[in-house]
């Protein structure tokens, strides 16, 4: 007899009955990444994990953590979330959404536990453990757990479906980051900073929350359709008729063309995200607007946050838009309007037009949230449903690339800049058009994309619904 403690977790525990409302499944799946979109407000503890040993951010000892120290706690996390997805998502196609959801609580959970005794101990090596390593297995699962179940529940609306739970990992920080300065001051009387508890209570509130995911997650039949739906009949000649397993989509030129497609418009995006609130400071401060009248530390955190908000809602509103007008031709406008936009900024920036501006800036952070949100879509038109979420895993090793790739190009092209004496808007025009150069790239293999050839379809029937394995 099977134990009941290990049933309850499987794949077959998960199958919903016949007149399941298939709308109850993208708020299981909002749980998720609601939580694991923490990560983008990991920025929040950078002045106060630099401050444990001395108490004041503006005054570090010489123990304290430098910025480098700490930004390599951010970067091993996003490493490890490309990652995991491609390591665990063939066992999460084979074991269901459920398990894999409650492993990613664990982790993510966990990995706030250890990253909190590293705090304590002012250990920077459990910090890079905990949060980093275990937290960002803890992501790379959770990020693409409710994927591939997204899909085959909304086979018609692909785009709708993924978007709704990719949206929450982009809003994640809208939560995360008030609720852990809300922490921080209500611990700072009895810890240093007040990390350390901080840390603690978002691990044990994360694992909570996300237990409603776990929980209440399902899976359809095998034979389930919605209804009125017809397999195949979607505007694309490029959504294929197959099923192509993980192991053969990265041997398809597809796969390759679409890792760059998301590494480019995923490290042009980064390069504006990365540097926004000095680059809005820089480029309209006091000195070039006039006495008085330049950006404010506290209207650039104004800034950061309205694009926080944009690549939130861009995630809904183009992956939405790729149902109609298809993904090649989405991930074109990303691409096209892209470089137009890129190309554009630094003249805007050195003719001082700040609202034109900060809106050129929001509709490329809305295409960068885009850009993630389409993929689970444009991978199931390619690949078919059959192992759509351990693909998506693999695609996401270029998230990776470029959480590496794009700081690195921006900080590189800023600091050459400032070497040479520019200043304002003129020390990041070289960061902008190199991001354009990179979506020419992005725009050339997104183009080249076309239908996956029937010989890498997997042979006679598969059981979608089980992972084929």
């Amino acid at each position: 007899m099977a134990d009941t403690s290990t049933s309850i977790l499987d794949r077959s525990r998960t199958i919903a009955g016949p007149g399941y409302n298939r709308w109850l499944v993208p708020p299981a799946a909002l749980a998720i990444h609601l939580a694991i979109g923490q990560a983008y407000a990991f920025s929040v503890f950078n002045k106060p994990l630099g401050s444990l040993i001395s108490g004041d951010p503006a005054k570090p000892d010489a123990l304290d953590w430098t910025p480098t120290q700490i930004g390599i706690t951010f970067s091993i996390a996003i490493v490890l979330l490309g990652l995991s997805a491609a390591l665990f998502g063939k066992w999460l196609e084979r074991v269901g959404p459920r398990k894999a959801m409650l492993a990613s609580a664990l982790c993510f959970g966990g990995g706030f536990l250890i990253g909190s005794l590293g705090v304590s101990l002012h250990n920077i090596f459990l910090l890079y453990f905990g949060y980093g390593f275990v937290g960002g297995i803890g992501l790379g699962i959770g990020y693409i757990s409710p994927v591939s179940t997204l899909i085959k529940w909304f086979p018609d609306r692909k785009g709708v479906a993924t978007g709704m739970a990719i949206m929450g990992f982009g809003g994640g920080a809208m939560i995360a980051s008030p609720l852990s300065v809300a922490l921080m001051t209500h611990f700072k009387a009895s810890a240093p900073q007040g990390v350390a508890p901080t840390f603690i209570t978002l691990g044990i509130i994360y694992f909570i929350f996300m237990q409603f995911g776990v929980w209440t997650i399902r899976v359809p039949a095998s034979d389930w359709a919605p209804a009125g739906y017809v397999p195949n009949a979607e505007h694309s000649a490029l959504v294929t008729a197959g099923n192509v397993s993980a192991d053969n989509a990265i041997k398809t030129p597809q796969f390759w063309l679409l890792w760059v497609v998301l590494l480019t418009n995923v490290t042009a995006g980064i390069g504006l995200l990365e540097t926004a609130s000095p680059l809005i400071q820089d480029t309209f401060s006091d000195k070039a607007m006039g006495a008085g009248l330049g950006v404010t530390a506290a209207a650039a955190a104004g800034f950061v946050g309205l694009l926080s908000l944009f690549n939130l809602l861009g995630r809904f509103f183009w992956s939405s838009a790729s149902d109609k007008l298809g993904r090649k031709t989405t991930y074109a406008i990303y691409f096209g309007l892209g470089i137009l936009l890129y190309t554009l900024v630094p003249t805007l920036g050195h003719n001082l037009q700040l609202a034109f501006y900060v809106i050129a800036a929001c509709v490329i952070v809305s295409m960068y949230g885009g850009g993630f949100a389409t993929a689970p879509a444009f991978l199931s038109d390619l690949f078919g449903k059959y192992q759509v979420g351990a693909i998506h895993g693999r695609l996401l090793t270029a998230w990776s690339t470029a959480g590496v790739l794009g700081p690195l190009i921006v900080h590189q092209l800023h600091d050459h800049a400032k070497e040479q004496g520019l200043t304002g808007a003129a020390a990041y025009q070289n960061v902008f058009y190199t991001m354009a150069g990179l979506l020419v790239v992005g725009l050339l293999a997104d183009l080249a994309i076309t239908a996956v050839k029937e010989q890498y379809y997997e042979k006679g029937p598969v059981t979608v619904e089980a992972g084929g394995h």
